[in-house]
Parts: C-alpha cells; sequence; structure tokens
C-alpha cells in the first residue's frame, strides 16, 4: 500500500504553532544533560537540586548498555560525552549511582588506557587534534569535577586559551589563526578566565598581561550574551561559560545569572536538555520549500510564514561573528547568528511563498547581497564567517555552497545589472569550487551532517544529494555545459551507494534512513534513474505504512560535531522527495 503525499503534509501542516510556522522537536541530548546538570550545580548545589537530582536520573535512564553515553538516546558511547557524564556524576550520591560510576569508568578505561588524568587527557585531545573548540572545555570540566586529579595538579591538563586577545579589535582575529573557531568565543573566554584563576601565582608577563585584561574580557563576554542569557541558543556552550565563570569566581556574576536563566528555560520535563532550543528557522523553510512543490506555491497561511521570515532578517552588523546585516541564522531566538545555509533556505522559501511585495524584495535582494560577500577566496561558501581560519567549521562546504548558490540564482530575475554581474561571478567561482571538491568516485562530504555508522562518520549521501538537488535547480546558462559531467558522476555514486532493501544510509552498506533515502530519490528523480527510485520510493512507503518513518535518525551535526536527530527531517525530506517524484513523471 502507498502512503497519499497528502497524508504526510497533513501531518507535516499539524506540526505547525499557532503562528503557522514550524518549530520541530530536537532530540534530548545527554552531552546538554550532563553539561547543565553540572554547571547548575557548580553555582548553586542545593538550589538546583531538583533539576540536578532530574538531570542525573535522565542519565542513569538513557546510559549505554556497555557503559557510556552517545549524543542522542540513538548515538554510540563516544568518549566526549561519556567523560563528561562521568564528571557530572562526581556530585551524585554514590550508593544510589555508584554502579553506573564503575560501570562509566571501566567504558572509559578500556578506551583511554586507564583512569589516569595523563591517559584521559590525551584520549579527549586527540579526539580533537588542533581545534580547542570542544578538547579545552571538557578538560576544564573533568578538573573542576575532580576527575583529573583532586589538587591543583589537575589544571596542568586544561590549556590556557587566550582570553586576552578578545581585547584586541575583531578584524585581526583571522590572522591570529587562534585554536578554536569563530562561533566559540564565549569558551574562550570564560575558559581562558578558569584557567587563569586555577594557575599558579609566579608572577610573569603573560599573567601580568592576563591580569589587566581580566575585567575587560568579562565585559565583552557580557556584550556578547544575548538577552535571554543563551550564546547562540545552546545548551552546551552556555553551560560551560556558566560553570567556568563559577568555578573561577565569579559565580554571582550577571553572565552567570543570565546563563543559568537560560539553562532553567531550556529543561523538558523529562529532565533532559537538548543541544539548542530550536531550529525553527531551518525547519520553516524545510517545509516551505517542500509541501509547495506539492501545492503549488498556495502555502497555508503563506503571509503569516512571510512576515515572520522577514522579522527574523539581522538588520545590523552582528554582535557574535561581526556578520554585515542581511543575512538569516536559524532560530528566531535572541542567540541565533546569520549563516549561508539558513540565509540561502529563507531566500528560496519567500520565493516560494508567492506574493512578492516590496518589503520581500528587499529584504531579498540584501539576503543575496550577504551571501556574495561571504564567498570564500576559494569559491566556495563557510558557514558564518568569510576567511576567518584555518579550523574545521569555519572552512568552505560544498553542500552550503551549492544551497547558496541555488538561492541567488532564484533571484536573478530581480537583480539589476550590477547585480546580476556579480551573481554571475558568484556562479562561475561556485563551480569551479564544486568541481575541485568532488571526490573522484562523484560523491561530495557535507559539513553540518553525518552518520554514525560510516567508517570516518561522514555523510556522503547527504552531501552528494544536496548538490545534485542544488544543481539541478539553478539556470542552466548561469552554470558551464560541464555541469553535466559532475552531476552524472555524482548521480551515478547515488546509485552504487543503494542498499539491497531499496534505501540509502549513509554510503553503501550503512544501515538505510529516512533521511537519506528521500534524499537520495530527491536527487535522482531529477535526471531519471526510475529503476533506484522506484525502489527507494517503496522503501519509503513501507516505512511509513509501518510508522517507522515517524523516527529521525541522529545525522545532523552540531557545533563541535555533536549529533542530533530532529523531529521533522524524515516527513519533510520525504514530502520533498515524493513531490519530485510526482513532478518527474
Amino acid at each position: 500500500m502507498k502512503i497519499p503525499i497528502e497524508k504526510l503534509v497533513e501531518r507535516l501542516y499539524g506540526e505547525c504553532n499557532s503562528g503557522g510556522w514550524w518549530e520541530g522537536r530536537l532530540s534530548s541530548s545527554a552531552l546538554s544533560t550532563s553539561l547543565a546538570v553540572f554547571a547548575l550545580a557548580s553555582v548553586d548545589r542545593q538550589k538546583y537540586s531538583n533539576n540536578v537530582e532530574c538531570g542525573l536520573k535522565w542519565l542513569a535512564d538513557n546510559v549505554n548498555a556497555d557503559g557510556g553515553w552517545g549524543d542522542t538516546p540513538d548515538s554510540v558511547s563516544n568518549m566526549s560525552t561519556t567523560a563528561l557524564c562521568w564528571s557530572a556524576f562526581s556530585i551524585a550520591d554514590p550508593v544510589v549511582y555508584g554502579r553506573i560510576t564503575d560501570n562509566t569508568g571501566r567504558w572509559l578505561k578500556e578506551r583511554s588506557g586507564s583512569l589516569k588524568p595523563d591517559d584521559i587527557s590525551a584520549a579527549i585531545k586527540t579526539s580533537y587534534g588542533e581545534d580547542r573548540t570542544f578538547s579545552a572545555p571538557i578538560l576544564a570540566m573533568c578538573a573542576l569535577a575532580g576527575r583529573l586529579g583532586k589538587d591543583e595538579s589537575a589544571w596542568q591538563f586544561v590549556p590556557q586559551l587566550p582570553f586576552e586577545l578578545v581585547v584586541l579589535p575583531r578584524k585581526l582575529f583571522r590572522l591570529l589563526r587562534l585554536s578554536v573557531v569563530s562561533y566559540a568565543l564565549p569558551a574562550l573566554i570564560a575558559i581562558g578566565l578558569l584557567k587563569f584563576a586555577k594557575s599558579n601565582n609566579r608572577p610573569s608577563f603573560p599573567r601580568m598581561l592576563r591580569n589587566l585584561c581580566r575585567g575587560k574580557a568579562l565585559e565583552i563576554l557580557r556584550k556578547l550574551q544575548p538577552v535571554n542569557g543563551g550564546f547562540l541558543e545552546a545548551t552546551p556552550l552556555t553551560s560551560f561559560v556558566v560553570m567556568s565563570l563559577a568555578g573561577a569566581g565569579y559565580a554571582k556574576h550577571k553572565v552567570v545569572e543570565k546563563g543559568v536563566g537560560f539553562l532553567l528555560g531550556g529543561v523538558r520535563d523529562d529532565g533532559s536538555w537538548p543541544i539548542d532550543t530550536n531550529l525553527a528557522t531551518w525547519v520553516t523553510t524545510l517545509s516551505v520549500n517542500a509541501v509547495s512543490r506539492e501545492e503549488q506555491g498556495k502555502i497555508r497561511r503563506a503571509d503569516d510564514i512571510r512576515k515572520w521570515l522577514l522579522a527574523q532578517q539581522f538588520g545590523k552588523k552582528h554582535v557574535f561573528t561581526d556578520a554585515a546585516p542581511g543575512g538569516w541564522g536559524w532560530t528566531d531566538q535572541p542567540g541565533s547568528v546569520p549563516d549561508a545555509d539558513d540565509t540561502a533556505g529563507v531566500l528560496l522559501a519567500l520565493k516560494r511563498l508567492g506574493r512578492l511585495d516590496a518589503e520581500s524584495v528587499t529584504a531579498g535582494l540584501n539576503g543575496v547581497k550577504w551571501l556574495l560577500d561571504i564567498q570564500n577566496g576559494d569559491g566556495g561558501v563557510p558557514t558564518f564567517c568569510r576567511g576567518w581560519g584555518k579550523l574545521p567549521f569555519d572552512r568552505s562546504c560544498p553542500d552550503i555552497t551549492a544551497h547558496a548558490m541555488r538561492a541567488v540564482d532564484a533571484w536573478y530575475d530581480q537583480a539589476g545589472p550590477a547585480l546580476c554581474l556579480r551573481i554571475k561571478a558568484y556562479m562561475e567561482k561556485g563551480f569551479r569550487y564544486l568541481c575541485n571538491v568532488q571526490v573522484s568516485d562523484g560523491r561530495w562530504i557535507p559539513l553540518w551532517f553525518g552518520n554514525q555508522k560510516t567508517p570516518d562518520s561522514t555523510n556522503p549521501t547527504y552531501g552528494t544529494a544536496q548538490v545534485v538537488i542544488a544543481l539541478a535547480e539553478i539556470t542552466d546558462s548561469h552554470l558551464p555545459s560541464s555541469k553535466g559531467n559532475i552531476v552524472e558522476k555524482a548521480c551515478l555514486w547515488l546509485v552504487s551507494a543503494q542498499n539491497s532493501d531499496g534505501g540509502w544510509g549513509g554510503e553503501y552498506g550503512v544501515s538505510s534512513s529516512v533521511e537519506e533515502t528521500a534524499l537520495a530519490v530527491n536527487a535522482l528523480a531529477y535526471h531519471g534513474y526510475e529503476s533506484a527510485v522506484e525502489r527507494g520510493v517503496d522503501w519509503l512507503h513501507e516505512r511509513f505504512e509501518h510508522e517507522h518513518g515517524w523516527s529521525p535518525a541522529p545525522i545532523g551535526l552540531y557545533f563541535a560535531k555533536l549529533w542530533y536527530s530532529e523531529k521533522l527531517y524524515p516527513l519533510i525530506f520525504t514530502i520533498a522527495a515524493l513531490s519530485r517524484v510526482g513532478k518527474s513523471k
């Protein structure tokens, strides 16, 4: 039996909020929960005892059979999350949770060689290489919890992050090639201050300099904090800041007070926390771009959605990243930051919503200019900032590049002559980048999505499908004729990656998921490949017929490679795929 697409569309509309747009629901996170629990306890264990105990119980109820934790309840155990949960249980009643702590210790010992501070520290640092964005905070929490030793010697394992550099003009940061990514300045400041406070007091020039910069760094941190207290709307980042400042002697600082307020506002009824408040802008634009195919532009409550999307555009330089006005972030909450993927999604959604009034055109063209300005020298498009640094999450990536190219192409008919010339140049550079980073067998590797079961945790199915979909939507005259060659290679790779059951995982042989299967079907349906498409569609219908299709897979990668799943992804991607298949017939 085939599930009518109308039923899926109705199900998706049933997930709208009262305002007419979508908020979605991110998976609960063991990593976020352990951090939030420990941060609240660091500020006032007694005052927040109910939240702490409920969070610890949730962690205990969701530990994996091997004694470790993954980022989501459906994730395999990993070193980072397990070390953080192990640290969180340092504040727990040993009578109640002693068995869990012992099992977790055995898991860590098997992976790091021992529970000695040197081995635990080395294992965590090895996981992240030169990027200290996440290794430094994890080690800081381990030290605060006494897991790296019971005296000041524990702090030798925590790197001194150069918080004093934040007093310099932001434009110099790119030249300094910091060991943390662009979005992690709050952690750089807070953990830098914590390490400074825990270090020895021997006089030295660096110590004198840092001492002089403490007040200014705290003031900069205060200005970076959004009104609701949540840095990037992220429970992990906010928790690291709160616990670090509390550990450094600033428990009563305004930043801590607001951070605690954010954490208390984000806890779920079961005692857990997600990694972020929501991806409302992202899932709304995905939903609009999916259902508009089926409903031919007659989106329900289109005016409400349009008005809401326009209200989310940033109208001034962003205090967090110094990003210029004109972009959109992933959520409507105050901690959002403009990024290329969401800006592209909104630009496409505004076109899909139908009527383009003067306000929409102005906003759209400003968004186009924002995307044009963020393009890197290699022709690719990064997530947040142009040319910031060398670390992975600041680099260009193919799926975002293709998405941005598709978006600016969609607005070409609204652009003036000068802007049209810029768009053409943008497309040429972007296409060259896509050619240069395509793997020899036809794959593209995405940045913010992965698969836990592939050998390197990448997700070439996601990346390849998204690039193929974007290139298929771009006006043919705006790309070289050689587009056909790279697209054909990509499609042949997708066909080769189809599993024997008819679905797709992150690559061939990896268990199939609704999200990856829907994306592959969508991409191949643009170019024929009827046999592969038909088998994929049959697999999707079978999953939804037995209700398995409503279960999301952890394919999303958040900041610092944290896994998440999003409730609406399976539904949205399947609607888009089935709509494309219907159009291709």
